[in-house]
């Protein structure tokens, strides 16, 4: 595919996320976080596997797949989810935001150690542009940026679980399909989070009989759309583009969150933010890539010009 159809779904994602993440902050209000999670996943494994089942791509693991499966579940699934659910339970979804945007620093740091890719300087230079858009646009919200607490804390941790997920995902694409892998990670995942929330959290499943309808709405957008859908387009991105180009779009979550927050959670957004978003265009611009490949193509296209 190419690369500008895959950038193309990595924004997609970024603006599903932007507005999944205030939409799970509104779901553990309700429901205790590890519950409501487990069967979140398990309803998004569910919808992945019937999207693939329609695609036909669905086919059972070989042996040599399953422990990447299970390495992808507890870092991706359940601890991605379970340690952002924690978090958002005591701290701002703008907060996380800015935490979240830490993961294209990671991702390339890690990419670099693990999977020996370098990011270009230009790429380099991308990341932490974006990442300064990040922290002036979270800043600029009067979050409680302050301090560490224990549920930022837990927020670092799922996206540091997630980011070494990348690696193991980067490496199976080669034989797996990214997108079942996601519906396998999913399904393992929530069943994990199942058993660990009838240890933390018994009884909660029957909270789920008094909530109000408007939660379920929540529920299933959150669900399919910004789980299954979100994470398979993504984990797709991730096998195409590879880890360190598809994270760089991260930092364009923070914007999305920022405008999910303020429609669904009534947060405020002010004028500052626009500096943020100049720089974390950029950021996305110079680290995917992008800026680069248009400099190439536009450098070809002068020596074309000039043999002719």
């Amino acid at each position: 595919m190419n690369l500008w159809k895959v950038y193309a779904i990595l924004v997609t994602v970024m603006f599903i996320w932007g507005f999944n993440l205030p939409a799970v902050k509104f779901l553990v209000g309700y429901i205790e976080p590890v519950t409501m999670t487990a069967f979140r996943i398990l309803l998004a494994s569910l919808t992945v596997f019937a999207i693939l089942t329609v695609l036909k791509i669905v086919r059972k693991p070989t042996k040599k797949e399953l422990p990447y499966i299970l390495a992808g579940a507890l870092l991706n699934v359940v601890g991605h989810h379970y340690f952002l659910s924690m978090g958002l339970t005591t701290t701002t979804s703008t907060s996380a935001g800015l935490i979240l945007g830490t993961g294209p620093v990671l991702t390339a740091v890690i990419a670099s150690l693990m999977l020996r890719i370098f990011p270009s300087k230009l790429q380099w230079i991308g990341v932490f542009l974006g990442l300064a858009g990040v922290s002036i646009t979270v800043l600029s919200t009067g979050g409680e940026t302050g301090g560490l607490s224990i549920g930022q804390l837990f927020v670092f941790l799922s996206i540091l679980s997630q980011v070494f997920s990348y690696m193991i995902i980067a490496k199976l694409a080669k034989t797996l399909d990214p997108r079942l892998l996601t519906a396998y990670m999913f399904f393992v995942g929530s069943i994990i989070l199942f058993l660990i929330s009838l240890i933390q959290e018994p009884g909660e499943i029957a909270k789920f009989a008094t909530v109000p309808p408007v939660f379920w709405v929540y529920f299933f957008g959150s669900g399919m759309i910004g789980t299954a859908v979100g994470h398979m387009l993504y984990n797709y991105s991730v096998g195409k583009a590879g880890p360190s180009k598809a994270a760089i779009f991260m930092n364009l979550n923070t914007v999305f969150v920022l405008l999910g927050s303020a429609i669904l959670l009534g947060e405020i957004i002010t004028t500052r933010h626009v500096f943020g978003l100049i720089l974390i265009v950029a950021g996305v611009i110079f680290g995917s890539g992008a800026a680069e490949d248009l400099w190439k193509k536009r450098k070809v296209k002068r020596t074309m010009n000039a043999l002719k």
